[in-house]
């Protein structure tokens, strides 16, 4: 009988779990649409031959014995739109790119292009036909039949220690546990429900089930078709992964570095179930589906789960992460005061909480942030609780933010409570007045900073009055608590403050904001303003550059409205663009807003500071906030993500009366500057159970990558009263390249167990200076003009002159890069790559392609060059000439970057130098050329735009010259490894082509 497959998004959920399965599957044969060279599109029916030497067609009108392409003739089966016809503009809308597929045969290397019906269709024939490539000389085992695998004594082996009876059965329910076990987040039910059809299906009904059951039900749940096929993808032999087979997926997939053999041993040893597997250096599904949902594989990259950034800044230079009324629980009209909110906030890495004092009916201050608060919290009860939690999570300093709504005695009280309890945590020396910026977090690690009012410098008595901040009179007035009323004339309201609290405050002094002007003039490092939500907005939406400077060397803080009875929370991204180091969120709400924020902080330890970019940070840089595309200076990337598939997903919490299964899509959102800003989704999982495959590839481009964060949502679209399944939120410089699994989490925050999505992550620089990735070789032929970044002038002539002299300069270093860029992606689409791959992928994929051949190797890599010449061996195909001709465009182009990338990069820098000379002099220069208003701000602008351009175009350009070297270290490598490299011993030294780049200083 023979056995019908059927694929994961057909109905009756049967899978494709082994190479067999494939094979099976394309003897049976399928309808595939081919296409032509004219882009029209053809449906015939393809199927292998029962002696599995040859695929055929039909109808055509070639004889039977021409409509075919045999095995053995296969150089190389793509998947994706990856020859030229399928690339073609007239093609490539009718269908998603994981629907096709190409066979590259023969010694002219044709393509046979293929659209197929589904993903699965495609999986199913790429898989079986590179097996069959790989194995065709020996003649592979008809499916079902041959020796026990690797994985099949196994999972035997774990049926016999089962089986305490020796009697070749089990119980039902010891088996369900047995496979529970092996497979956490399985449903009981999934499995009770296939040991029922698979009783019925052998007619062997009963409570026992026999080892070859056992097996079978093993297989056909615990198999994921994804992960099997991207094995068969890497694997020398048959259904493994070798220990060489491990290296090149972890280089080249993973784009992990400096991998051994050794260290494959040791992940074999930890994730490979089998014995035999272990003793012999094997990794087969099983161990390789662990491998891939192991914290060793994680798509959050493990450098930044501990601190990571430079940390010896200015206190102004990081973002804090910072709370608001963080001792509600519940929203801020009902909420009741509890004191484990405090601690959830400090265990989060929160570096900055409010703490709003008002007089205690005992004579001692409390805390109370809500009018309808049935019990307040005493002040010495949240200072003794912050006294034992400030350091938990992270030992950079805390910033207390006091806001004072108590009388002057109980003030004391609440000073000498401070003092008392934090006692040497407490930072209290006076600021440096010969300093111009804020210590460092580093410089104040282990100590606690009250952020507060402060009395004027003349004030000699016991108490004085200061000007009061806006924050917490709404919540008065909901108290009626509101005995100051606003002064008459509209001026800011008067408050009482003691001596004993005033000498509390040294780093952050509170003051009232007037204008950047006077600020720009006026203010001290150490005093800093706080902005309500909609002050702070306006000031983001009609004067962003002005926000950011401003920001340099002050700190800010921006609080909710009062208008926000819910505590909902405003998004932080509208006012981190803006520089902003403190946005107090209402931690207690789960949400959009709350995830940005909890995810954001995740990227430096989650020590809860974050380096600002560096184009915020510098005291001359131009940064637009709301800009609409790239950034002078900044490489903008682009993102590529394939979102494959979901696992144990569960349902939407709050939905109501509906079956059990749900019918998810994938949101993929970024959140950064409003040129980054998008969403994009997959489609719907129809009736896909709990392990829906989307199979879907998205793409973003990035301007501002520090500042990007990148937002997985999975939402049910067949949904009664809750849409919402989980998300997972990442900063962009967080994520890790290859197939990785995102675990994801509940609306709270908390980790969902074994519930994620599997994702193929790719990150490449956007190509052609400043417009958006042009997809294939078409694109090419309508030749743009090549647009160049360009200095802009001030109206000062000697400054003019000086910018003048980096025209040339700027013009070669783009091209320098352009043409190399250009290079690449020629050679690698010829390779029947994307944009993102490696060059070791590049140089793999055209040895295999040679290796396919019967004859010799007709090209050769001279690794004895330090630029490595392809050379051809007598007459080679019209595809591997031009394989050829490109690889010759992409060293020559290679060769002219790191040849005279340094020349250039000093003229870049020199230009650089020279114009940051008149900076010192820049408000003189002003003056003496009668700049004023509009012309002056015009003039500083530009100033600030050509100092930005020229730092970041040399970084640009020292960054691709190192790019370029590891290429050459790649193909030396490759070559060597491949079998197409001759004369290997002039490997270039990977520790001097791959040293770390000095970072140009600010």
């Amino acid at each position: 009988k023979k056995k019908t497959v059927s694929f994961s998004t057909m109905p009756n959920d049967r899978k494709i779990n082994s190479t067999a399965a494939c094979i099976s599957f394309m003897l049976e044969g399928c309808e595939l649409k081919k296409v032509r060279s004219n882009s029209r599109m053809y449906s015939r029916f393809f199927v292998l031959d029962a002696d599995m030497r040859s695929v055929r067609w039909e109808p055509s009108k070639k004889d039977s014995e021409k409509a075919k392409i045999e095995i053995k003739s296969v150089k190389e089966v793509r998947v994706g739109k990856k020859t030229p016809v399928l690339r073609s503009n007239g093609l490539s809308d009718q269908f998603p790119d994981e629907c096709a597929f190409s066979i590259i045969y023969g010694d002219n290397y044709e393509s046979l292009d293929l659209v197929a019906s589904s993903a699965d269709v495609v999986s199913a024939w790429v898989m079986g036909l590179r097996y069959l490539v790989s194995y065709g000389k020996h003649t592979p085992e008809a499916p079902g039949t041959g020796h026990p695998s690797l994985r099949t004594s196994w999972i035997s082996s774990v049926f016999d220690l089962a089986d305490l009876e020796k009697s070749g059965h089990i119980p039902v329910s010891r088996a369900v546990q047995l496979i529970k076990a092996l497979n956490p987040g399985m449903k009981t039910s999934t499995i009770e429900l296939k040991f029922k059809e698979l009783q019925k299906a052998s007619e062997r009904p009963g409570a026992e089930v026999a080892c070859d059951l056992f097996v079978e039900a093993y297989c056909e749940l615990c198999t994921r078709p994804e992960i099997f096929f991207l094995l068969v993808q890497f694997s020398s032999n048959k259904e493994y992964l070798g220990l060489k087979d491990l290296l090149m997926f972890l280089e080249v997939e993973q784009g992990m570095e400096g991998v051994t053999e050794e260290k494959c041993l040791e992940i074999v040893g930890k994730y490979e179930p089998s014995k035999e597997g272990r003793e012999k250096g094997y990794l087969a599904i099983d161990g390789f589906t662990r491998y891939l949902l192991s914290a060793d594989c994680s798509i959050f990259d493990p450098q930044h789960r501990k601190v990571c950034q430079d940390m010896a800044q200015p206190l102004s230079h990081y973002y804090i992460s910072s709370a608001h009324s963080a001792c509600l629980l519940e929203d801020n009209f009902w909420g009741r005061s509890d004191i484990s909110g405090y601690i959830s906030a400090l265990g989060l890495g929160c570096r900055s909480i409010e703490l709003v004092l008002w007089d205690g009916p005992e004579g001692e201050p409390v805390v109370y942030t809500s009018p309808s608060a049935a019990s307040c919290v005493p002040f010495r009860a949240v200072v003794g609780l912050i006294d034992q939690h400030a350091f938990a999570a992270s030992a950079y300093p805390l910033i207390l933010c006091l806001v004072v709504r108590c009388s002057a005695p109980q003030q004391r009280l609440a000073a000498q409570c401070l003092r008392k309890t934090l006692g040497e945590k407490l930072y209290v020396e006076p600021p440096n007045p010969t300093a111009s910026y804020l210590p460092s977090p580093e410089q104040l690690k282990g100590r606690i900073l009250i952020k507060g009012k402060k009395l004027p410098p003349g004030c000699e008595d016991s108490e004085g009055e200061v000007s009061d901040e806006e924050e917490g009179w709404e919540l008065a007035r909901r108290l009626g608590q509101e005995d100051h009323e606003a002064p008459e004339g509209g001026g800011p309201r008067r408050v009482r403050l003691s001596r004993e609290l005033s000498e509390l405050v040294s780093l952050c002094q509170a003051v009232p904001f007037q204008d950047f002007e006077s600020s720009r003039r006026g203010q001290r490092y150490w005093e800093m303003c706080s902005f309500s939500e909609v002050e702070a907005g306006r000031f983001a939406n009609e004067c962003p550059a002005e926000l950011v400077s401003y920001n340099k060397r002050f700190l800010s803080r921006v609080y909710p409205s009062p208008m926000r009875i819910d505590a909902s929370n405003m998004n932080p991204q509208d006012f981190w663009k803006c520089g902003c180091q403190m946005v107090a969120m209402n931690y207690q709400t789960p949400g959009l807003m709350m995830d940005l924020n909890a995810g954001w902080f995740r990227q430096n330890g989650a020590c809860g500071y974050v380096l600002r970019p560096a184009i915020m940070r510098e005291e001359v840089s131009y940064f637009s906030a709301n800009a609409k595309d790239s950034l002078p200076g900044v490489p903008a990337q682009l993102l590529h993500l394939k979102v494959i598939s979901g696992q144990n997903l569960p349902k939407p919490k709050g939905s109501g009366a509906k079956g059990e299964v749900v019918e998810p899509y994938v949101c993929a959102e970024i959140h950064g500057i409003p040129a980054d800003c998008a969403e994009h989704r997959t489609k719907t999982a129809l009736q896909s159970g709990d392990n829906p495959v989307f199979d879907e590839s998205l793409e973003f481009q990035i301007n501002l990558p520090e500042l990007a964060v990148l937002r997985f949502v999975v939402l049910d679209d067949d949904y009664i009263g809750d849409e919402f399944i989980a998300q997972y939120t990442i900063p962009f410089e967080c994520l890790q390249p290859g197939y990785r699994h995102v675990p994801l989490q509940s609306l709270a925050g908390e980790p969902l167990p074994h519930a994620t999505l599997f994702v193929h992550v790719a990150i490449t620089d956007r190509r052609g200076g400043g417009k958006g990735h042009r997809r294939g070789l078409a694109g090419r032929r309508g030749r743009r003009v090549r647009e160049y970044t360009s200095t802009k002038t001030t109206g000062i002539k000697a400054i003019d002159e000086v910018f003048r002299t980096a025209t040339q300069p700027l013009r070669e270093a783009t091209d320098l890069r352009e043409n190399v860029q250009n290079a690449l992606v020629s050679f690698k689409e010829l390779c029947g790559l994307t944009p993102a791959a490696n060059m070791k992928q590049c140089i793999l994929t055209v040895a295999a392609w040679l290796l396919h051949s019967d004859s010799t190797p007709s090209v050769t890599l001279n690794l004895a060059e330090q630029y490595p010449p392809m050379e051809a061996q007598g007459p080679i195909p019209d595809l591997l000439r031009k394989v050829l001709t490109a690889y010759e465009t992409m060293i020559q182009t290679s060769r002219t970057l790191i040849e005279s990338a340094d020349a250039v990069y000093g003229k870049l820098i020199q230009a650089q130098q020279a114009g940051m000379d008149f900076h010192k002099e820049l408000h003189r220069i002003e003056t003496k050329e009668g700049l004023r208003g509009r012309k002056l701000q015009k003039a500083l602008e530009s100033f600030a735009w050509n100092i930005t351009v020229l730092k970041g175009q040399a970084d640009l350009l020292k960054h691709a010259k190192a790019e370029a070297l590891d290429n050459l270290w790649q193909i030396h490598n490759a070559g060597q490894s491949c079998g197409i490299g001759r004369n290997g011993s002039a490997s270039p030294e990977p520790s001097r082509l791959r040293a770390p780049l000095e970072p140009i200083p600010e």
